[in-house]
C-alpha cells in the first residue's frame, strides 16, 4: 500500500512557475513508477509526465516539453514536478500516481492515486 499527498499547487499568473512535490508513504517508493497527470473541469484525467523508478527514464506529454521537468529523490520517498512558463491551459487539478509498469503514461497504469492539487494560471 502506498499512500500519495500533493503539495505546492496554487494560483500564478500566466509565465509564472510552480513546483508541485508528491510524498509517498511507506518504504518501496523506489519500486514504484511514479507519474503525474492533470484533470480540467469537465475533461477527462490527461497525462502530463513520468518517471521510471531510478529516474533513468522520463516522458512528456507534447505540450509541457520543454516547460515541465518531473524528477524524484527516493531517498526522500518524494516527486516532483517543476513547471516554468505557465499557460492559462495548465489550468488542472495535478494529480500523483504510483504504478508497477516501467513508466504511467495511462490512467489505467496507475495502482495509486493522491488527492489532487489545484494549479490555476491566471491570464
Amino acid at each position: 500500500q502506498v499512500q500519495l499527498v500533493e503539495s505546492g499547487g496554487g494560483l500564478v499568473q500566466a509565465g509564472g512557475s510552480l513546483r508541485l512535490s508528491c510524498a509517498a508513504s511507506g518504504r518501496t517508493f523506489s519500486s514504484y513508477a511514479m507519474g503525474w497527470f492533470r484533470q480540467a473541469p469537465g475533461k477527462e484525467r490527461d497525462f502530463v509526465a513520468t518517471i521510471s523508478r531510478g529516474g533513468g527514464s522520463t516522458n512528456y506529454t507534447d505540450s509541457v516539453k520543454g516547460r515541465f521537468t518531473i524528477s524524484r529523490d527516493n531517498a526522500l520517498n518524494t516527486m516532483y514536478l517543476q513547471m516554468n512558463s505557465l499557460k492559462p491551459e495548465d489550468t488542472a487539478v495535478y494529480y500523483c500516481a504510483a504504478g508497477r509498469a516501467f513508466t504511467i503514461v495511462r490512467v489505467t497504469s496507475a495502482d495509486y492515486w493522491g488527492q489532487g492539487t489545484q494549479v490555476t494560471v491566471s491570464s
